[in-house]
Protein backbone atom coordinates (compact mmCIF):
# COMPACT_ATOMS: atom_id res chain seq x y z
CA UNK A 1 0.00 0.00 0.00
CA UNK A 2 1.25 3.47 -0.84
CA UNK A 3 2.26 5.83 1.98
CA UNK A 4 -0.61 8.09 3.03
CA UNK A 5 -1.13 11.26 1.06
CA UNK A 6 -1.14 14.57 2.95
CA UNK A 7 -4.31 16.51 2.16
CA UNK A 8 -4.07 20.16 3.26
CA UNK A 9 -7.38 21.23 4.83
CA UNK A 10 -7.66 25.01 4.64
CA UNK A 11 -10.20 26.57 6.98
CA UNK A 12 -11.44 29.65 5.13
CA UNK A 13 -14.03 30.87 7.60
CA UNK A 14 -13.58 33.69 10.08
CA UNK A 15 -14.56 37.33 9.86
CA UNK A 16 -11.41 39.12 11.09
CA UNK A 17 -13.57 41.65 12.93
CA UNK A 18 -10.68 43.13 14.90
CA UNK A 19 -8.90 44.05 11.66
CA UNK A 20 -11.68 46.41 10.50
CA UNK A 21 -11.77 48.53 8.34
CA UNK A 22 -9.33 46.46 6.26
CA UNK A 23 -11.32 43.29 6.95
CA UNK A 24 -15.07 43.16 6.23
CA UNK A 25 -17.73 40.46 6.57
CA UNK A 26 -17.74 39.71 2.85
CA UNK A 27 -13.98 40.24 2.40
CA UNK A 28 -12.27 39.16 5.64
CA UNK A 29 -8.58 39.18 6.41
CA UNK A 30 -7.69 35.81 4.86
CA UNK A 31 -8.31 37.35 1.42
CA UNK A 32 -6.19 40.45 2.07
CA UNK A 33 -2.60 41.02 0.92
CA UNK A 34 -1.07 42.15 4.22
CA UNK A 35 2.51 40.87 3.88
CA UNK A 36 3.27 40.83 0.15
CA UNK A 37 1.44 40.59 -3.17
CA UNK A 38 -0.27 37.36 -2.11
CA UNK A 39 -3.25 37.07 0.21
CA UNK A 40 -2.98 35.24 3.54
CA UNK A 41 -5.01 32.38 2.02
CA UNK A 42 -2.69 32.13 -0.96
CA UNK A 43 0.41 32.17 1.26
CA UNK A 44 -1.08 29.42 3.43
CA UNK A 45 -0.93 27.12 0.42
CA UNK A 46 2.25 28.54 -1.11
CA UNK A 47 4.27 27.72 2.01
CA UNK A 48 3.51 24.02 1.49
CA UNK A 49 5.50 23.87 -1.76
CA UNK A 50 8.29 21.32 -1.40
CA UNK A 51 6.59 19.08 1.16
CA UNK A 52 6.61 15.48 0.03
CA UNK A 53 3.40 13.54 -0.58
CA UNK A 54 1.02 16.48 -0.88
CA UNK A 55 -2.39 15.76 -2.34
CA UNK A 56 -5.15 18.02 -3.57
CA UNK A 57 -6.12 20.65 -0.99
CA UNK A 58 -9.56 20.72 0.60
CA UNK A 59 -10.86 24.22 1.35
CA UNK A 60 -13.81 24.63 3.71
CA UNK A 61 -15.61 27.91 3.12
CA UNK A 62 -19.00 29.51 3.49
CA UNK A 63 -21.52 30.54 0.88
CA UNK A 64 -20.50 34.19 0.72
CA UNK A 65 -16.80 33.54 0.16
CA UNK A 66 -16.96 30.62 -2.28
CA UNK A 67 -16.04 32.57 -5.41
CA UNK A 68 -13.28 34.47 -3.60
CA UNK A 69 -11.69 31.19 -2.54
CA UNK A 70 -11.93 29.73 -6.05
CA UNK A 71 -10.56 32.89 -7.68
CA UNK A 72 -7.63 33.26 -5.30
CA UNK A 73 -6.63 29.62 -5.76
CA UNK A 74 -6.88 30.03 -9.53
CA UNK A 75 -4.57 33.04 -9.34
CA UNK A 76 -1.77 30.88 -7.88
CA UNK A 77 -2.45 27.96 -10.20
CA UNK A 78 -4.08 25.61 -7.69
CA UNK A 79 -7.31 23.66 -7.68
CA UNK A 80 -8.98 22.42 -4.54
CA UNK A 81 -12.04 20.56 -3.40
CA UNK A 82 -14.15 23.39 -1.98
CA UNK A 83 -16.69 22.32 0.62
CA UNK A 84 -19.39 24.83 1.49
CA UNK A 85 -20.64 25.03 5.06
CA UNK A 86 -24.34 25.97 5.08
CA UNK A 87 -24.07 27.11 8.70
CA UNK A 88 -21.26 28.18 11.03
CA UNK A 89 -20.45 25.27 13.33
CA UNK A 90 -16.84 26.00 14.31
CA UNK A 91 -13.81 23.97 13.26
CA UNK A 92 -14.60 20.39 14.36
CA UNK A 93 -17.59 19.82 12.01
CA UNK A 94 -15.70 21.54 9.17
CA UNK A 95 -12.72 19.22 9.56
CA UNK A 96 -15.00 16.21 9.98
CA UNK A 97 -16.55 16.97 6.58
CA UNK A 98 -13.08 17.27 5.06
CA UNK A 99 -12.05 13.96 6.63
CA UNK A 100 -15.07 12.16 5.21
CA UNK A 101 -14.38 13.61 1.77
CA UNK A 102 -10.68 12.70 1.95
CA UNK A 103 -11.45 9.10 2.94
CA UNK A 104 -13.91 8.77 0.07
CA UNK A 105 -11.25 10.04 -2.34
CA UNK A 106 -8.69 7.56 -0.97
CA UNK A 107 -10.75 4.71 -2.47
CA UNK A 108 -9.16 1.91 -0.46
CA UNK A 109 -5.64 3.35 -0.30
CA UNK A 110 -3.98 4.28 2.99
CA UNK A 111 -6.09 6.76 4.97
CA UNK A 112 -4.80 10.25 4.11
CA UNK A 113 -3.21 12.59 6.60
CA UNK A 114 -5.03 15.88 7.05
CA UNK A 115 -2.85 18.96 7.55
CA UNK A 116 -5.38 21.37 9.04
CA UNK A 117 -4.42 25.02 8.61
CA UNK A 118 -6.30 28.26 9.28
CA UNK A 119 -6.16 30.46 6.19
CA UNK A 120 -5.39 33.74 7.98
CA UNK A 121 -2.04 33.20 9.70
CA UNK A 122 1.41 34.56 8.87
CA UNK A 123 4.42 32.22 9.10
CA UNK A 124 7.72 33.85 8.20
CA UNK A 125 9.98 30.79 8.60
CA UNK A 126 8.78 28.43 5.89
CA UNK A 127 11.69 26.00 6.27
CA UNK A 128 11.10 25.71 10.03
CA UNK A 129 7.38 25.22 9.46
CA UNK A 130 7.99 22.41 6.98
CA UNK A 131 10.46 20.74 9.34
CA UNK A 132 7.80 20.76 12.07
CA UNK A 133 5.33 19.14 9.68
CA UNK A 134 7.89 16.45 8.78
CA UNK A 135 8.50 15.80 12.49
CA UNK A 136 4.74 15.35 12.98
CA UNK A 137 4.21 12.88 10.13
CA UNK A 138 5.49 9.70 11.87
CA UNK A 139 3.27 10.36 14.89
CA UNK A 140 0.21 11.04 12.74
CA UNK A 141 0.80 7.90 10.67
CA UNK A 142 0.70 5.87 13.91
CA UNK A 143 -2.69 7.33 14.81
CA UNK A 144 -1.71 10.26 17.02
CA UNK A 145 -3.61 13.53 16.88
CA UNK A 146 -0.85 16.09 16.43
CA UNK A 147 -1.02 19.82 17.06
CA UNK A 148 1.69 22.44 16.66
CA UNK A 149 2.68 24.55 19.66
CA UNK A 150 4.17 27.99 19.09
CA UNK A 151 7.21 28.80 21.22
CA UNK A 152 6.12 31.91 23.16
CA UNK A 153 8.35 34.98 23.22
CA UNK A 154 6.26 37.08 25.61
CA UNK A 155 3.62 36.58 28.33
CA UNK A 156 0.65 36.78 25.94
CA UNK A 157 -2.87 36.86 27.41
CA UNK A 158 -4.68 36.71 24.06
CA UNK A 159 -3.83 33.08 23.25
CA UNK A 160 -4.69 29.72 24.72
CA UNK A 161 -1.76 27.56 25.77
CA UNK A 162 -0.71 23.91 25.49
CA UNK A 163 1.28 22.26 28.26
CA UNK A 164 3.77 19.66 27.10
CA UNK A 165 4.30 16.27 28.73
CA UNK A 166 6.96 13.59 28.28
CA UNK A 167 9.40 14.01 25.38
CA UNK A 168 8.90 12.16 22.10
CA UNK A 169 10.97 12.16 18.89
CA UNK A 170 10.60 15.69 17.54
CA UNK A 171 7.95 16.66 20.08
CA UNK A 172 6.11 15.88 23.29
CA UNK A 173 3.11 14.12 24.66
CA UNK A 174 0.25 16.61 24.82
CA UNK A 175 -0.43 17.06 28.52
CA UNK A 176 -3.31 19.54 28.49
CA UNK A 177 -4.82 22.65 26.95
CA UNK A 178 -5.00 25.82 29.03
CA UNK A 179 -7.44 28.69 28.58
CA UNK A 180 -6.25 32.26 27.94
CA UNK A 181 -4.47 33.31 31.16
CA UNK A 182 -4.18 36.58 33.02
CA UNK A 183 -0.88 38.49 32.77
CA UNK A 184 0.68 36.98 35.92
CA UNK A 185 -0.17 33.43 34.90
CA UNK A 186 1.07 34.03 31.35
CA UNK A 187 4.43 35.09 32.79
CA UNK A 188 4.71 31.86 34.79
CA UNK A 189 3.97 29.89 31.60
CA UNK A 190 6.71 31.75 29.76
CA UNK A 191 9.21 31.28 32.59
CA UNK A 192 8.44 27.57 32.96
CA UNK A 193 9.38 26.76 29.38
CA UNK A 194 6.85 23.92 29.23
CA UNK A 195 3.93 25.81 27.67
CA UNK A 196 3.29 26.66 24.02
CA UNK A 197 0.79 28.96 22.37
CA UNK A 198 -2.08 27.09 20.77
CA UNK A 199 -1.66 27.54 17.00
CA UNK A 200 -4.91 25.93 15.82
CA UNK A 201 -2.92 23.81 13.32
CA UNK A 202 -3.12 20.01 13.28
CA UNK A 203 -1.95 16.86 11.52
CA UNK A 204 -3.74 13.52 11.85
CA UNK A 205 -5.07 10.64 9.83
CA UNK A 206 -8.58 11.25 8.57
CA UNK A 207 -9.83 8.01 10.12
CA UNK A 208 -8.11 8.72 13.46
CA UNK A 209 -9.90 12.04 13.77
CA UNK A 210 -13.27 10.55 12.84
CA UNK A 211 -12.78 7.69 15.31
CA UNK A 212 -12.03 10.22 18.06
CA UNK A 213 -15.07 12.23 17.06
CA UNK A 214 -17.21 9.09 17.21
CA UNK A 215 -15.93 8.48 20.74
CA UNK A 216 -16.17 12.01 22.14
CA UNK A 217 -18.82 13.74 19.98
CA UNK A 218 -20.95 11.03 18.29
CA UNK A 219 -23.85 13.34 17.43
CA UNK A 220 -21.49 15.65 15.58
CA UNK A 221 -19.98 12.72 13.70
CA UNK A 222 -23.43 11.42 12.75
CA UNK A 223 -24.80 14.77 11.57
CA UNK A 224 -21.74 15.67 9.51
CA UNK A 225 -21.80 12.23 7.89
CA UNK A 226 -25.44 12.80 6.99
CA UNK A 227 -24.61 16.24 5.59
CA UNK A 228 -21.88 14.73 3.41
CA UNK A 229 -24.11 11.88 2.22
CA UNK A 230 -26.78 14.37 1.12
CA UNK A 231 -24.33 16.90 -0.36
CA UNK A 232 -24.73 18.15 -3.90
CA UNK A 233 -22.39 19.44 -6.58
CA UNK A 234 -22.75 23.10 -7.59
CA UNK A 235 -20.27 24.20 -10.26
CA UNK A 236 -16.83 23.80 -8.63
CA UNK A 237 -18.26 23.50 -5.12
CA UNK A 238 -19.68 20.72 -2.95
CA UNK A 239 -22.60 21.96 -0.88
CA UNK A 240 -23.11 20.12 2.39
CA UNK A 241 -26.73 19.43 3.27
CA UNK A 242 -28.06 22.35 5.28
CA UNK A 243 -30.53 20.55 7.53
CA UNK A 244 -28.11 17.84 8.65
CA UNK A 245 -25.11 20.13 9.05
CA UNK A 246 -27.06 22.76 11.00
CA UNK A 247 -28.16 20.00 13.42
CA UNK A 248 -24.53 19.28 14.34
CA UNK A 249 -23.27 20.67 17.64
CA UNK A 250 -20.96 23.64 17.16
CA UNK A 251 -17.54 23.08 18.65
CA UNK A 252 -13.83 23.56 18.02
CA UNK A 253 -11.37 20.72 17.40
CA UNK A 254 -9.80 21.52 20.77
CA UNK A 255 -13.00 21.17 22.78
CA UNK A 256 -14.52 18.34 20.77
CA UNK A 257 -11.47 16.08 20.60
CA UNK A 258 -8.00 17.36 21.53
CA UNK A 259 -8.76 18.13 25.21
CA UNK A 260 -10.18 14.63 25.69
CA UNK A 261 -7.89 12.37 23.70
CA UNK A 262 -5.06 10.34 25.23
CA UNK A 263 -3.35 10.18 21.82
CA UNK A 264 -2.34 13.84 21.60
CA UNK A 265 1.12 14.99 20.50
CA UNK A 266 2.47 18.54 20.36
CA UNK A 267 5.28 19.53 17.98
CA UNK A 268 7.16 22.76 18.85
CA UNK A 269 7.10 25.43 16.16
CA UNK A 270 9.38 28.46 16.10
CA UNK A 271 8.76 29.98 12.67
CA UNK A 272 7.68 33.61 13.06
CA UNK A 273 4.02 32.70 13.54
CA UNK A 274 1.40 35.46 13.84
CA UNK A 275 -2.38 35.16 13.68
CA UNK A 276 -2.81 38.93 13.16
CA UNK A 277 -5.55 38.96 15.75
CA UNK A 278 -5.91 42.75 15.71
CA UNK A 279 -4.57 45.78 13.88
CA UNK A 280 -1.71 46.38 16.33
CA UNK A 281 -0.19 43.11 15.02
CA UNK A 282 0.33 44.78 11.64
CA UNK A 283 3.41 46.39 13.20
CA UNK A 284 5.01 42.95 13.60
CA UNK A 285 4.64 41.62 10.04
CA UNK A 286 6.03 44.43 7.89
CA UNK A 287 8.94 46.81 7.77
CA UNK A 288 9.12 49.38 10.55
CA UNK A 289 10.80 52.78 10.09
CA UNK A 290 13.36 54.35 12.41
CA UNK A 291 10.56 55.83 14.55
CA UNK A 292 8.91 52.46 15.08
CA UNK A 293 6.07 53.10 12.64
CA UNK A 294 4.62 50.42 10.36
CA UNK A 295 3.55 52.27 7.20
CA UNK A 296 1.78 51.34 4.01
CA UNK A 297 0.42 53.49 1.22
CA UNK A 298 0.60 57.27 0.84
CA UNK A 299 1.73 58.15 4.38
CA UNK A 300 3.67 61.17 5.66
CA UNK A 301 4.49 61.70 9.33
CA UNK A 302 6.30 64.20 11.56
CA UNK A 303 7.20 63.52 15.19
CA UNK A 304 5.21 60.26 15.03
CA UNK A 305 6.31 57.18 16.94
CA UNK A 306 5.31 53.52 17.34
CA UNK A 307 2.22 53.79 15.14
CA UNK A 308 0.50 51.63 12.53
CA UNK A 309 -0.26 53.91 9.57
CA UNK A 310 -2.09 52.35 6.61
CA UNK A 311 -3.72 54.17 3.73
CA UNK A 312 -5.51 52.56 0.79
CA UNK A 313 -5.77 55.73 -1.26
CA UNK A 314 -5.74 59.29 0.00
CA UNK A 315 -2.79 60.91 1.74
CA UNK A 316 -2.56 59.99 5.43
CA UNK A 317 -0.56 62.56 7.43
CA UNK A 318 0.23 62.60 11.15
CA UNK A 319 1.99 65.07 13.45
CA UNK A 320 3.02 64.63 17.07
CA UNK A 321 1.27 61.34 17.86
CA UNK A 322 2.41 57.98 19.21
CA UNK A 323 1.09 54.48 19.92
CA UNK A 324 -1.84 54.81 17.51
CA UNK A 325 -3.40 52.66 14.83
CA UNK A 326 -4.63 54.78 11.90
CA UNK A 327 -6.15 52.90 8.97
CA UNK A 328 -7.72 54.87 6.12
CA UNK A 329 -9.78 53.11 3.44
CA UNK A 330 -11.87 54.86 0.78
CA UNK A 331 -15.03 54.55 2.89
CA UNK A 332 -13.84 54.51 6.52
CA UNK A 333 -11.06 55.74 8.82
CA UNK A 334 -10.10 54.07 12.09
CA UNK A 335 -8.09 55.85 14.79
CA UNK A 336 -7.34 53.71 17.84
CA UNK A 337 -4.93 53.42 20.73
CA UNK A 338 -2.65 50.45 19.95
CA UNK A 339 -3.27 49.11 23.45
CA UNK A 340 -7.02 49.04 22.69
CA UNK A 341 -6.78 47.40 19.25
CA UNK A 342 -8.64 44.29 20.47
CA UNK A 343 -11.65 46.51 21.29
CA UNK A 344 -12.27 47.29 17.61
CA UNK A 345 -14.61 44.29 17.67
CA UNK A 346 -16.87 46.20 20.08
CA UNK A 347 -16.96 49.12 17.64
CA UNK A 348 -17.80 46.83 14.72
CA UNK A 349 -20.60 45.20 16.69
CA UNK A 350 -22.06 48.64 17.36
CA UNK A 351 -21.81 49.58 13.66
CA UNK A 352 -23.61 46.37 12.71
CA UNK A 353 -26.43 47.10 15.15
CA UNK A 354 -26.73 50.52 13.50
CA UNK A 355 -27.07 48.90 10.08
CA UNK A 356 -23.89 50.45 8.69
CA UNK A 357 -22.85 48.80 5.42
CA UNK A 358 -19.16 49.61 6.06
CA UNK A 359 -18.91 46.44 8.15
CA UNK A 360 -20.10 44.23 5.29
CA UNK A 361 -18.25 45.13 2.10
CA UNK A 362 -15.04 46.81 1.07
CA UNK A 363 -15.28 49.70 -1.37
CA UNK A 364 -14.55 47.21 -4.16
CA UNK A 365 -17.08 44.37 -4.00
CA UNK A 366 -16.01 41.14 -5.70
CA UNK A 367 -18.44 38.97 -7.63
CA UNK A 368 -17.85 35.77 -9.63
CA UNK A 369 -18.13 37.77 -12.86
CA UNK A 370 -15.79 40.59 -11.75
CA UNK A 371 -16.28 43.47 -9.32
CA UNK A 372 -17.96 46.81 -8.71
CA UNK A 373 -16.87 49.93 -6.88
CA UNK A 374 -19.02 52.69 -5.46
CA UNK A 375 -17.99 56.09 -6.79
CA UNK A 376 -20.70 58.43 -5.50
CA UNK A 377 -24.13 58.27 -3.88
CA UNK A 378 -26.86 60.54 -2.63
CA UNK A 379 -30.63 60.67 -2.22
CA UNK A 380 -32.18 58.63 -5.09
CA UNK A 381 -28.93 58.12 -7.03
CA UNK A 382 -25.78 56.02 -6.97
CA UNK A 383 -22.76 55.77 -9.30
CA UNK A 384 -20.68 52.62 -9.69
CA UNK A 385 -17.72 51.44 -11.72
CA UNK A 386 -18.39 47.89 -12.91
CA UNK A 387 -15.69 45.52 -14.20
CA UNK A 388 -16.71 42.32 -16.03
CA UNK A 389 -14.08 39.68 -16.79
CA UNK A 390 -13.71 38.34 -20.36
CA UNK A 391 -16.37 35.75 -21.12
CA UNK A 392 -18.31 36.50 -17.92
CA UNK A 393 -21.86 37.78 -17.56
CA UNK A 394 -24.15 39.12 -14.89
CA UNK A 395 -27.43 37.37 -14.17
CA UNK A 396 -30.56 37.97 -16.24
CA UNK A 397 -32.37 40.27 -13.84
CA UNK A 398 -34.72 43.15 -13.19
CA UNK A 399 -35.27 45.78 -10.49
CA UNK A 400 -38.50 46.98 -8.91
CA UNK A 401 -37.23 50.31 -7.59
CA UNK A 402 -34.44 51.63 -9.80
CA UNK A 403 -33.49 52.43 -13.37
CA UNK A 404 -29.92 52.30 -14.68
CA UNK A 405 -27.78 54.15 -17.21
CA UNK A 406 -24.69 52.33 -18.52
CA UNK A 407 -21.71 54.01 -20.21
CA UNK A 408 -18.99 51.75 -21.66
CA UNK A 409 -15.53 53.15 -20.90
CA UNK A 410 -13.44 50.12 -21.91
CA UNK A 411 -14.06 46.95 -23.89
CA UNK A 412 -17.23 45.65 -25.51
CA UNK A 413 -20.59 45.04 -23.84
CA UNK A 414 -23.23 42.59 -25.04
CA UNK A 415 -26.50 43.72 -23.50
CA UNK A 416 -29.96 42.21 -23.27
CA UNK A 417 -32.60 44.92 -22.67
CA UNK A 418 -36.11 43.53 -22.75
CA UNK A 419 -36.60 42.09 -26.24
CA UNK A 420 -33.52 43.88 -27.64
CA UNK A 421 -29.90 42.70 -27.95
CA UNK A 422 -27.26 45.44 -28.10
CA UNK A 423 -23.51 45.47 -28.72
CA UNK A 424 -21.85 48.59 -27.32
CA UNK A 425 -18.23 49.72 -27.47
CA UNK A 426 -16.28 52.50 -25.75
CA UNK A 427 -18.11 55.81 -25.24
CA UNK A 428 -21.50 54.30 -26.11
CA UNK A 429 -24.33 54.07 -23.60
CA UNK A 430 -27.79 52.68 -22.94
CA UNK A 431 -30.67 53.09 -20.50
CA UNK A 432 -32.40 50.29 -18.53
CA UNK A 433 -35.87 51.43 -17.45
CA UNK A 434 -37.30 50.33 -14.11
CA UNK A 435 -38.71 46.79 -14.27
CA UNK A 436 -37.13 45.86 -17.62
CA UNK A 437 -35.36 42.50 -17.78
CA UNK A 438 -31.67 42.94 -18.63
CA UNK A 439 -28.27 41.30 -18.70
CA UNK A 440 -24.68 42.52 -19.14
CA UNK A 441 -22.02 40.30 -20.73
CA UNK A 442 -18.39 40.71 -21.78
CA UNK A 443 -17.87 38.86 -25.11
CA UNK A 444 -14.36 40.27 -25.59
CA UNK A 445 -10.82 39.33 -24.66
CA UNK A 446 -10.14 42.26 -22.30
CA UNK A 447 -11.92 43.48 -19.18
CA UNK A 448 -15.16 45.36 -19.74
CA UNK A 449 -15.53 48.52 -17.68
CA UNK A 450 -18.73 50.50 -17.47
CA UNK A 451 -19.95 53.39 -15.36
CA UNK A 452 -23.44 52.73 -14.02
CA UNK A 453 -25.72 55.49 -12.78
CA UNK A 454 -28.65 54.19 -10.73
CA UNK A 455 -31.68 56.30 -9.92
CA UNK A 456 -34.80 55.42 -7.99
CA UNK A 457 -36.55 55.20 -4.65
CA UNK A 458 -34.48 52.28 -3.33
CA UNK A 459 -30.93 51.37 -4.39
CA UNK A 460 -30.08 48.38 -2.18
CA UNK A 461 -28.38 45.29 -3.58
CA UNK A 462 -31.36 43.19 -2.52
CA UNK A 463 -33.51 44.87 -5.21
CA UNK A 464 -32.36 42.26 -7.73
CA UNK A 465 -34.76 39.68 -9.12
CA UNK A 466 -32.58 37.02 -10.79
CA UNK A 467 -34.30 35.10 -13.58
CA UNK A 468 -31.23 33.19 -14.81
CA UNK A 469 -27.75 33.00 -13.32
CA UNK A 470 -24.63 31.19 -14.52
CA UNK A 471 -23.28 31.05 -10.97
CA UNK A 472 -26.26 29.49 -9.23
CA UNK A 473 -27.00 32.38 -6.91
Amino acid sequence: MKPPVIRPVILCGGSGTRLWPLSRTHYPKQFLCLVDEYSLLQNTLRRLAGLEGLGKPIAVANEHHRFLVAEQLFEIGLKADILLEPAARNTAPAVAAAAIRALADADGEAPPLLLVLPSDHVIAGIAAFQEAVRAAIPHAREGALVTFGILPDRPETGYGYIRRGAPLPGGYVLDRFVEKPDAATAKTYLDSGDHFWNSGMFLFRADSFLDALQRFAPVMREQVAAACAASRRDLDFLRLDETAFAASPANSIDYAVMEKTDHGVVIPLDAGWNDIGASDALATIGQVDSDGNARRGDVRSVDTNNCVLFSEGRLLATVGVKDLVVIATPDAVLVADKAKAQDVKTLVDDLKRSGRCETEFRHVVHRPWGSYEGLAHGPRYQVKRILVKPGASLSLQKHHHRAEHWVVVKGTAAIVRGEESLLLSENQSTYIPLGVVHRLENPGKIDLEIVEVQSGSYLGEDDIVRLEDTYGR
